[in-house]
């Protein structure tokens, strides 16, 4: 099998030896670009893509806090999947799909910060997930420690940013905006 396969590679390549095409950057055999090469090298690439910084930065600092934004979700009410995922989009404006968040919250379940119960009331089936304590706890000192860290900067910027000294209630105003 292997030496049929090299084989047919063997004689591919030696076809693709055989055309002649001066411009031709691809020589597969079902897939020959016929577009001056010299064209699709000095084509200018800035100016096609917007770059925005700020963007860019919330959508990092999204997929860094993923989790708790969905435990602060679910902090605030029950909810299934889908309902976080258009809550995300609308309040970041950033989509997260299906294979990012329900994988995440399978994490979050077996490490016992969610809980899961099947909804049958509804028109389909939906699996519901709520907060468990330890995913309140959790909640808890990951914003008292993003608190944290935002006084160090603080002390250590030029600019002045207020920062609240209640632990929990700098970063709730923030997230409940989500």
């Amino acid at each position: 099998m292997f030496l049929y396969a090299l084989n047919k590679h063997e004689r591919l390549y030696r076809g693709l030896l055989s055309i002649k095409k001066p411009d031709a950057i691809c020589l597969k055999s079902d897939i020959l670009y016929t577009r001056p090469t010299k064209q699709l090298l000095n084509t200018p690439t800035e100016g096609k893509k917007m770059h925005n910084p700020q963007k860019e930065a919330q959508t990092k600092l999204m997929k860094g806090l993923l989790d708790l934004v969905v435990l602060q979700f679910l902090s605030q009410e029950p909810m299934h999947g889908y309902q976080i995922i258009t809550r995300i989009r609308r309040s970041f404006g950033i989509y997260f799909g299906p294979s990012t968040i329900y994988p995440l919250l399978g994490t979050l379940e077996k490490k016992g910060y969610v809980n899961s119960v099947w909804n049958m009331e509804s028109e389909r089936p939906r699996k519901i997930y709520k907060l468990t304590n330890d995913g309140q706890n959790l909640l808890s000192f990951t914003e008292d420690s993003l608190n944290l860290i935002c006084r160090r900067i603080n002390l250590n910027s030029s600019t002045e940013v207020t920062v609240n000294s209640e632990p929990r209630t700098t970063i709730r105003p923030l997230l409940k905006r989500m």
